[in-house]
């Protein structure tokens, strides 16, 4: 063996050794004794592999979809109009304030949640809501558990719906070129059903018992609730119709544009973004402030690392021994496996990245359960997804515990049959 065979193998084995360092990063979200997030890791994870492999930077940066990139940070601008505009929480108080009961509330709540998810961020979404929803159901007296687990979901399950519903969906959208339309009519019946199921465990399902009993914060001194709410609302944009009403349009004729269109969906999306940062009353400052760049850092610093690790080869071999096994990963069954596991191992994102290599080719269907199946995995635990953290993180502030079993009640079964749904919607109707 050469001296240079030996050099490009322990440059290959090094790179491995990044690799998993990462995506234990991905797992753990961050490194134990290192202040490091997610995105931390991805970004010192991308400049070991361009120091390992001597790999110029112009290479590296060629490895980042620049399209999903583009896209995700143009519709994060349409939903930071919306956000600022109050829009989301003046939707959660309209309807708040119909003369509902609890199931047809729920019922309610978890369709405005899941309409938004799909064409803004089930993130954002779900951050401009809980304090809304939290202070709704305290007003009323009904218990504010059940109905923060069912945003959560709802979010999740309605942010599949679209190719730009979540940063997931984006990544598959770009790199498979899926069309837009196409995806809308696979996904729309698996999300329509996973909602229905939602609404019924949680309406008569032992998920309407979840973190029965009072609240915690009912418990509060009042001066301390009223302080705390006021608190809430102040961080609560007020509703304002032109900001609104200008994001509206701009997402409306961005879904026009996808589904009637050939047009690149980054560039209009960008276009769209930089309309609305042409305000005489929205700093920019303020709008971009609410982008989430730490996420798009984890996309370009992933999109190197996996880039060196399919330089090594070694990921394909596993695959392909996986062939001669009889599993292929682009079918259905194996598929819906390894994107669940890998979802709630490192995360949608990693997982989706780990994947797409490998589903090449396979056409239209294989991305649609990709998507599918990598969104609603998010449901089966509390750290499944980033909309689930958010949604604990904040009732939290309010003093309504949500933990990790009271999330489990409705997220195992309502991710479990929701992708049931998937499969055998995949598997005999499409």
């Amino acid at each position: 063996m050469s001296t240079a065979t030996l050099h490009h193998t322990a440059t290959d084995w090094g790179i491995v050794a990044v690799f998993a360092i990462v995506y234990l990063g991905m797992f753990l979200g961050g490194l134990p004794r290192l202040k490091l997030d997610r995105s931390g890791v991805a970004l010192l994870g991308a400049i070991a592999v361009i120091g390992l492999s001597r790999l110029p930077v112009e290479d590296a940066a060629r490895s980042v979809d620049l399209p999903t990139i583009v896209l995700l940070f143009a519709f994060m601008v349409v939903s930071a109009q919306m956000r600022l505009g109050g829009f989301y929480g003046a939707v959660t108080r309209r309807v708040g304030a119909m003369p509902l009961s609890r199931n047809s509330l729920l019922a309610a709540l978890i369709v405005v949640a899941g309409a938004l998810s799909a064409v803004f961020s089930n993130d954002i979404v779900c951050l401009a809501m809980t304090p809304v929803v939290a202070r709704l159901c305290l007003q009323r007296g009904i218990n504010p558990v059940p109905f923060l687990i069912g945003l959560a979901c709802a979010a999740n399950i309605g942010s599949a719906a679209t190719l730009i519903g979540n940063p997931q969906n984006m990544l598959i959208g770009s790199v498979l070129q899926l069309p837009f339309g196409g995806y809308v009519r696979q996904a729309l019946p698996p999300v329509v059903i996973g909602l229905v199921v939602l609404w019924l465990w949680l309406a008569f399902g032992p998920g309407a018992k979840a973190g029965a009993g009072s609240p915690q914060s009912s418990s509060l001194p009042r001066a301390g609730e009223d302080a705390m709410q006021g608190e809430i609302a102040a961080e609560d944009p007020p509703f304002d119709g032109w900001q609104t009403t200008k994001g509206l349009v701009v997402a409306g004729a961005l879904l026009l544009i996808f589904l009637f269109t050939d047009w690149p969906r980054d560039v209009a999306a960008l276009v769209g973004a930089g309309l609305l940062l042409l305000s005489r009353r929205l700093h920019s400052s303020h709008v971009l402030g609410l982008v989430d760049w730490p996420l798009l850092l984890l996309f370009m610093g992933l999109f190197v690392v996996n880039h060196a690790f399919e330089t090594t080869g070694l990921a394909a071999q596993a695959v392909a021994w996986l062939g001669t096994q009889g599993v292929h990963l682009a079918d259905p069954g194996p598929l819906l496996v390894a994107g669940a596991v890998l979802s709630n191992l490192v995360s949608n994102v990693p997982a989706v990245m780990l994947l797409l290599p490998h589903l090449g080719g396979s056409g239209e269907q294989a991305g649609a359960m990709l998507a599918l199946v990598t969104t609603f995995a998010g449901n089966l635990l509390l750290v499944g997804s980033i909309a689930n953290l958010i949604v604990a993180d904040l009732a939290r502030q309010q003093g309504i515990a949500i933990d990790w079993k009271r999330h489990a009640v409705t997220g195992i079964p309502v991710t479990l049959l929701s992708l049931a749904v998937v499969w055998a919607w995949m598997r005999f109707f499409t």
